[in-house]
Formats: C-alpha cells, structure tokens, sequence
C-alpha cells in the first residue's frame, strides 16, 4: 500500500513541476469528455422535439375515414346511399381501454362568402379537442368550446387563408361567414395562425391543408346539415347519407397503437382482402402449415370497403430510429474528440520520456524496476485523465443553462438573427443523459490508460546505464 501512494505522490509532484504542460494536457480530455455530454443532451434534446414533431403529425393516433363506395355499388342503389362510420360505432370505438379519446369530425365541401368575396373550402363540424389534436394555434379571439357544442352555436373559427380571402380589409372577429346559395351563416369568434399542410406519407396519412377551413361545432353541423349529401354531376344527382367523415383516436402511447388498429379493425369489420390468412392443416388458425388468402376462406365474411382504419406506420418507425440516430450521430463526434484527446496525452508523455531519462536511469540504478516505472508513468496519465473527466463533468451539467444563456442573448442582441432560425434552434431544451456521466469519466480513464501504456512501456525498457549517458 506505501508503494502505491509513494508512486501516486512522486505522479503527482511530477505533473506539478510542469503545470502549464500538464493543464494543456488536462484541457485535452476535458474538452473531450464535455463533447461527449453536451453533444448527447443536444442531440436528446432535438430527438425529443423530432419526437414530438412526429406526434404532432399523428404518430399516436389511430384514424379512422368513412370510404365512399365503388362506382358500381353506388350504381346499384336507386336512393340515397348509407355508408361510413356511424354514430353508434363512435360509442363503441371510445370504450376500447387503450384509447383516450375519439375525435369524431364531419366535413362539407362549401363555398363561402363574405361581401362579395367567395371561397371554396371545407366545413368542417368538430369538438374542441380537434385544434389540440391538429396542432392547430389561435392567432386572434377564442376556439370553439364545448358549451358552443352543446348549445350548437352559430359560431366558427376560421383559417388563416379564409381569413385573408374573406376579410382582406376588415376585421373578421364578429363578422358572418355565409355559405353561397344558402341563408345559413356563422359568426366568427377566431382566427387560426398559419400551419403548413400535411403532407402524404407513404400512404399511410392523406394530406391537409388547413388555411381554408372553417370550423364549426358538430352539432351544429348535424342541425344544419342532417347526414346527406348532396351531388351533382350534370344531369345526374346522388344523395349520399354520411353520419362521420373522420374518427381520430387518440391512444395512450406510441407503442400501443398497432395493437389498438387491430381491435378497431375487429371492432368495425374492417379487413384487408388480400391479407394473408395463416391456417393449420386441421383448420384452426395460428398455424404454420400452409397460407390461404382471405378472399378464397368462403367462411369469413366479406370485408367492409366503406371504412379505412389509417395507422401511420412510416412515423411510427421513424419515432423509434430518430432517437437512436442522433446518439449515435452525436457519440460518435464526442468519441472522436475524446481520440484526439487521448492522443494528446500520448504525445506529452512520450516527451515526458525522453526529457526525464537521465532520472529514469538513476531509479533503475538505485533499485526501480520495470513495473515501478510504467506505474510512475500511468499514474501520472491517469491522473490527468481523471481531473480532465471531473471538470469535464461539471462544465457538461452546465449545458442547459448555456443553451438558454446564449438564446436569450440572441433574442435580445440579435433579433432577427434569431427569428431566421430553424423552429428547432429556437426550441431545443438540451436534455442531460445521465448515462453520460458515468460512460463520459470511465472512457477519460480509459484513454489515460490505453494511451498511457505505451509510453510507459519505453520509459521502462530503457537500458539503465544508456540513460544514466544521458544528457
């Protein structure tokens, strides 16, 4: 135990004899073990707005869209045609355990008007929930509320581009949007700001655009409206009874949502025609024998074409990788930091050797073996490594702090500067991993060692009386 605190004291008074050398080295792992802390809460911090960009397009969300029928099975009714999702199915959607809760909308294709000024765009009838749901921000005056529902007021809120068509010189908060050949009008109680559409991904989610909707209570829409729809297309007319357009679940996590579709599915008939179907030789399912399609199983009803149930797989996915790829993107940087770090010490230990030959010698001639020699020079590599890890530490816990430091800065010295940045910079809270820390400190030690070793390793197999020559 002497031995070992004598090596650890002479490390040390060896490292003091040259400080400035010794705090250029620390500074080397210091910077590399605070990379690797701040790189990681930087990239958690912009995986967790991606994340929560990806939820905001409806990575937790199940939706669920009434399907008009094929042309000829509309040709085949001579009244009015029933189908989508019903009322009575909405109840039994909302008691599924894993769904918090069911959005239901109903959309109208309309063209308003407002003192001569016209616009075609969608009427939409929903509840409150739907502007948390949609991401949907209000620039001016109030959101529908659900004793607007419950009473079916007369009120809308409006989007920014029926906002801008409609009301180009006057202020559309208390005016009345009325709908082209129709007395119905509504009063306008909000303005949304601008959100940009949707796009389609991969199938998965139909693409919006939402600047020319106006938003209307539900109820208020059945009370107006009732279930029909009416269509022309030259001679021909088509009555179309729709009870909902859209139902959107909302589930209780991300995981969660596969597992949900397929009780919605079951729940409303909904099945994929060409979907494989796996059955045992004897019949029952779950088999691996053989694979039948569904349309040829004559026991198995047919599949319903007048509701789809959307679950957008490709966010799903990309929920899961985007995590993973920024640590990975941002520990890959710190560790080559860390590298150049290590290299560092490699270098000042090695000049290390050659300046103290001489006492290398006069230990080797007063009894040091070559164990208490590599020792010496590994405590000393070590040493810088661990006080280059703890300060490295401490500066990395202050990553958040900085973060905000600096963007408040910006906002107050560089306005516009700051404007001009992506909405990501101007969010990103820096989340600390704490993994970090301890992986961060045991790599720094790590590299003490490892690039300790070799200088070391020539300090110690120095021929003794060669060194002792030495000038």
């Amino acid at each position: 135990m002497s031995f070992f605190l004598r090596t650890f004291q002479l490390g040390l008074k060896s490292l003091l004899l040259h400080p400035m050398r010794s705090l250029l080295t620390v500074l080397g792992i210091f910077i590399g073990v605070a990379s690797v802390i701040w790189l990681l809460a930087i990239g958690e911090g912009i995986s967790q707005e991606a994340q929560r960009q990806i939820e905001g397009l409806g990575a937790d969300n199940i939706i669920v869209r009434s399907v008009s029928p094929p042309a000829e099975v509309m040709a085949a009714f001579s009244g009015p045609v029933p189908y989508g999702i019903k009322r009575s199915e909405l109840a039994t959607l909302e008691q599924i355990p894993t769904v918090k809760s069911a959005l239901p909308i109903r959309e109208v294709r309309r063209t308003f008007t407002f003192d001569g000024n016209d616009l075609d765009g969608r009427l939409v009838g929903c509840t409150p929930e739907y502007f948390t749901v949609t991401r949907l921000e209000l620039e001016r005056g109030r959101l529908l509320t659900e004793a607007d529902n419950n009473n079916a007021q007369n009120y809308c809120v409006i989007g920014s581009g029926a906002a801008e068509e409609l009301f180009p010189l006057t202020d559309p908060l208390g005016q009345r949007v009325y709908l082209l050949d129709s007395k119905d009008y509504y009063q306008v109680v909000g303005v949304l700001k601008y959100r940009n559409p949707t796009a389609a991904i991969g199938g998965s989610l139909e693409a919006q655009d939402f600047k020319n909707d106006v938003y209307i209570p539900i109820r208020t829409l059945r009370q107006r409206t009732g279930d029909f729809i009416y269509t022309r297309r030259g001679s021909t007319r088509t009555v179309e009874i729709i009870e909902l357009n859209q139902v959107t679940l909302r589930v209780q996590d991300v995981d969660s949502v596969k597992v949900t579709a397929d009780v919605v599915r079951m729940s409303l008939g909904v099945r994929e025609p060409e979907k494989a179907h796996v059955v045992d030789s004897d019949g029952s399912e779950g088999g691996e024998t053989k694979v039948t399609n569904v349309a040829a199983n004559a026991s198995l009803p047919p599949p319903r074409l007048d509701v789809a149930v959307i679950v957008p797989e490709e966010l799903l996915e990309q929920a899961r990788v985007t995590r993973m790829m920024f640590m990975v993107f941002m520990g890959l940087i710190a560790a080559i930091s860390l590298l150049v770090g290590g290299i560092g010490i490699m270098n000042i230990m090695l000049a290390t050797v050659t300046e103290r030959t001489r006492e290398i010698g006069i230990r080797r001639a007063l009894g040091a073996t070559r164990s208490h020699i590599i020792m010496q020079f590994l405590v000393e590599t070590v040493s810088l490594s661990v006080v280059g890890g703890l300060t490295g530490i401490l500066v990395g816990l202050l990553c958040p702090a900085v973060i905000v430091g600096l963007r408040y800065l910006m906002n107050t010295f560089a306005p516009e500067l700051m404007a001009n940045l992506p909405d990501v910079v101007q969010r990103i809270q820096p989340q600390i991993v704490l993994l970090s820390l301890p992986l961060a400190f045991f790599i720094s030690v790590m590299v003490g060692v490892v690039f300790g070793i070799y200088p070391a390793f020539r300090a110690a197999k120095m021929d003794p009386i060669e060194a002792l020559r030495h000038e």
